[in-house]
């Protein structure tokens, strides 16, 4: 062999750790106006009955196994209920359910971050075949006029509410009062009761002795029960209600369950911090664990500065064998694990697989925690990612094989058929769902349930995708961002958004953390962006700076300076991916403002309505003074 050969030869990869990944068989219709149809060969597994009955299953058979845990009390020890214990709980919490005779056509909304309390409580309304609503804590605690909220319980109608604190969501059971929505309710209080509004002790709930109606009321539930009224971001006006049936949820379990399973002994231990109002929290990993019969931690940090440290202290104690996170999570994550080796150890111990949403992986971000896998375990672990929405408990699609690129959404999974219709930029189509895990209406809104489906009865999801390898479908989908997030430069170039959007937030990483896209009817595109608070401070050295003092930076304005000329490099000069210039933003995205989702996304609509003016001051001539011009 030739020194030159040896020296291009590809460096060895260690191979990933197991998995056990159901096998990639995709059959595809193709159409002679260019749709294309992809659904898995592979039938769909049999699923529960209900989620309920996954409970039941557990703790008959792992009576002493941890199901759910969080820290709690002043010493923050771990607090855990052992399945059978739930079981007991959850029967004494739906006889007291009954009890109270709540008519057909109302709901029980939980007001309510993660909880043992709200996982017990959810699974009660459940067994009592009331709809249950968790509602994001975000439009009590942060909203100021507390119009999602007055505007949701208008649209369910709760007869019960479960409030976690009620000092804390005391403004927002005030506004509700105020506004005649809780005339006639039941409120229920974990840890506070609220001042000026009776309220039912929790604790004394599950010790409500059980009867026969408890049985009765579970064989009563059908796949067509209403399980969940789970909420869109409210991302383009009012939240809708999407009705969540057992069969659709059961369903997701199932499927989810068939495409992937970790080998070897032991149940499946999580840490999650994703809110269970979301339906990546509440479905895909609250139900998910209990399919499994696993083991779920809350994880009351989260991925942003001041937070963070809790997640870190839980994962020094817990040792995950799947964990999830947002990219933005794992810049943290990783950041500690390479100067932390206790961290490390603990963290790949028992890991088998690590998972991804929200946004697009960075490369930067996926070579650095590789590195860390391979030095702590010798394997090379899957990022897995999927796909769907609220509307599809989530998850429609997934990576359900070893594959190292990322920004990929899988293909469909068992029972799912993916309709691909094109679009008029070559190479991408927009998506649309049907199967047993779609949703079949909006709770109280026919209309919009009738324009959310098309003549086929395809869920009309508002996505788009792109194939990997146009002549083989089954190398897998890549995200190409919303439909409507399309736009036009004056030249009318087309941009794609979501997809440049990752990009030059990779270009940059990891000083900024998310941006909105500019450009409708301008010459070039621009960038209003985010920076990251934890990089940014820890690149200019001092741990305190605020938003002003960061977006200010010359190190900070450099270092996006020279992320995106590179970016621009790559680009060839092409209009619809050059940036032009980037504005950067002190004010955090509002969640009032519909700048910011539950989900943790950018709704780039809101976004640009709402900072318009900074939109014109990006292209203003002359140059402002904080706007940054690239070459």
């Amino acid at each position: 062999m030739s020194t030159t050969a040896a020296a291009t030869k590809p460096p060895h990869k260690p191979p990933f750790r197991k998995m056990n990944w159901m096998p990639r068989d995709i059959a595809v219709e193709r159409r002679p106006d260019g749709t294309l149809v992809l659904q898995s060969r592979t039938p769909l597994q049999p699923s529960a009955a209900h989620i309920p009955a996954l409970l039941a299953k557990w703790a008959a058979a792992e009576p002493d196994r941890t199901w759910i845990a969080q820290r709690k009390g002043a010493d923050r020890q771990w607090r855990r209920i052992r399945y059978a214990e739930a079981k007991a709980i959850v029967d004494s919490l739906t006889q007291a359910l009954l009890n109270l005779k709540v008519p057909a056509d109302r709901t029980l909304a939980i007001l309510s971050g993660n909880s043992l309390e709200h996982a017990l409580m959810t699974l009660a309304g459940m067994q009592a075949q009331l709809p249950v609503a968790p509602i994001s804590p975000s439009y009590s605690l942060l909203s100021q006029d507390h119009a999602k909220l007055k505007y949701l319980f208008n649209l369910v109608k709760p007869a019960v509410v479960l409030v976690q604190d009620g000092v804390q969501f005391q403004k927002a059971l005030n506004a509700l009062q105020a506004n005649g929505q809780l005339d006639g309710v039941t409120a229920v209080h974990v840890d506070r009761p609220p001042e000026g509004l009776p309220s039912l002790d929790f604790d004394r709930l599950a010790r409500t002795p059980v009867g026969a109606e408890v049985a009765a009321s579970i064989a009563a539930i059908t796949p067509d029960t209403i399980g969940k009224l789970l909420f869109t971001s409210g991302s383009t006006g009012m939240p809708k209600a999407v009705v969540n049936t057992q069969r659709m949820m059961c369903a997701n379990v199932a499927q989810g369950n068939q495409v992937r399973s970790q080998p070897g002994p032991g149940p499946t231990v999580v840490l999650d911090w994703m809110p269970w109002n979301h339906t990546m929290g509440g479905n895909s990993t609250f139900h998910g664990i209990l399919g499994e019969g696993g083991t779920l931690y809350i994880d009351d940090g989260r991925p942003v500065p001041g937070q963070y440290e809790e997640t870190l202290n839980n994962l020094r104690e817990i040792a995950p064998s799947l964990y999830s996170s947002a990219p933005s999570g794992y810049a943290m994550l990783a950041a500690a694990l390479e100067k932390d080796d206790a961290l490390a150890r603990n963290f790949f111990s028992k890991l088998n697989l690590l998972a991804y949403g929200g946004a697009r992986l960075s490369d930067d971000l996926y070579d650095r925690m590789q590195a860390l896998a391979i030095k702590y375990t010798g394997h090379r672990l899957v990022f897995y990612t999927g796909w769907g929405s609220t509307e599809t408990a989530p998850t429609s699609t997934g990576t359900y094989w070893e594959t190292e690129r990322v920004g990929l959404i899988g293909l469909p999974f068992p029972g799912v058929q993916l309709k691909m219709l094109p679009t008029p930029t070559p190479g991408m189509y927009e998506l649309r769902l049907k199967g047993i895990n779609v949703f079949p209406a909006y709770y109280a809104q026919p209309e919009l349930t009738a324009a959310a489906f098309d003549e086929e009865g395809f869920y009309k999801i508002g996505d788009a995708g792109t194939l990997v390898d146009p002549t083989d479908p089954a190398a897998g989908l890549v995200f190409a961002g919303r439909v409507t997030e399309e736009f036009k430069l004056n030249t009318g170039t087309f941009v794609h958004v979501g997809e440049l959007r990752t990009d030059c937030i990779a270009a940059c990483s990891p000083v900024l953390l998310d941006a909105l896209v500019t450009g409708q009817d301008k010459p070039y595109i621009g960038l209003l962006a985010w920076p990251n608070l934890s990089a940014c401070r820890a690149l200019i050295g001092q741990p305190d700076a605020g938003f002003d003092t960061i977006v200010a930076h010359p190190a900070v304005r450099d270092a996006v300076k020279r992320g995106l000329e590179a970016h621009n490099a790559t680009t060839q000069g092409a209009s619809s991916r050059r940036i032009g210039r980037v504005l950067l933003l002190a004010e955090p995205p509002s969640i009032d403002g519909n700048e910011l989702t539950d989900k943790g996304y950018i709704n780039q609509k809101a976004g640009l309505s709402r900072r318009a003016a900074l939109v014109e001051q990006l292209y203003a001539e002359p140059l402002a003074a904080d706007v940054i011009q690239l070459k």
